[in-house]
């Protein structure tokens, strides 16, 4: 009995969470007078599934959703490689700089939006405007990769020394036991970075939004705000319809590594 007390209370706690996904889903199939009605409609009486032929057919949906795909997928396996090198580098080596890691830390506490205008100004002397370019580099060394060279280096902390020593009894140099020993056991904490990384780049919106001026180079949450009328409204019906879409990529990451995920983030506090 007590059981299903929990079960309920856990259902009831849950649809707060549930209820705006549930209704973005069913507007998504409802007709554009339909989505703001009060009560909202949750069981589409006959769905429509034009939504979302309309999403992609009437705009580039289908470039953009390529454009925040592939960014996502080179910031994310770019910023394990880097992250996982600097948090190997400040958790395993001794060297007279390694306060540096608090000065690395600092960049956690400068909001994007304060450095968004000098790197503005460089990307535009570049030339590197309205491209892809600084929607990738920028993120790889920047405060996205501090937070994930901070889980990484959290990670690394707790590998037993005695792995290493054996490592060098076989002889392995540096790179080798970084390679051959402490890469392989970091599963956990390199799934932890792949999601909050990928999630992250996926939600840019701020850094499209200054740097890109083509809507072909545009990202999905800036090419959301373009389902518009002659008259600027919303096309709410398929505006819902895209943006389920763009849920989709994020749930399947999440999903894959789930498991790694927690575990990645329960080990990263264990020794400071």
């Amino acid at each position: 009995m007590r059981r299903k007390a929990l079960y309920a209370l856990l259902v009831l706690l849950a649809v707060p969470f549930v209820f705006p996904t549930w209704w973005m889903i069913t507007a998504s199939l409802l007709p554009a007078n339909e989505v703001l009605s009060y009560p909202p409609k949750l069981f589409p009486t006959t769905p429509r599934w034009e939504n979302y032929a309309t999403a992609f057919t009437d705009y580039p949906l289908a470039r953009q959703y390529f454009n925040s795909l592939y960014i996502a997928v080179v910031v994310m396996v770019s910023t394990m490689i880097v992250a996982s090198l600097a948090g190997y580098a400040f958790a395993r080596i001794k060297f007279r700089g390694d306060k540096l890691f608090v000065i690395v830390l600092i960049g956690l506490l400068i909001p994007s939006e304060v450095t968004i205008i000098p790197l503005f100004r460089m990307v535009d002397e570049l030339g590197l405007t309205n491209t892809h370019w600084p929607l990738i580099v920028i993120p790889i060394f920047g405060a996205p990769s501090v937070l994930a060279t901070f889980v990484m280096r959290q990670f690394f902390i707790t590998v037993p020394d005695e792995l290493e020593e054996a490592g060098r009894l076989d002889g392995l140099g540096r790179f080798g036991l970084y390679r051959r020993i402490a890469l392989p056991i970091a599963r956990p904490a390199l799934a932890a970075v792949a999601i909050f990384t990928f999630l992250n780049t996926w939600n840019f919106f701020l850094e499209p939004l200054v740097y890109l001026s083509d809507k072909e180079m545009f990202t999905l949450p800036l090419a959301l705000t373009q389902y518009v009328d002659v008259y600027g409204g919303n096309i709410w019906n398929v505006q819902l319809a895209a943006s389920v879409t763009t849920v989709l990529p994020v749930l399947a990451v999440f999903i894959i590594a789930q498991r790694h995920f927690v575990e990645g983030l329960a080990q990263t506090g264990l020794k400071g």
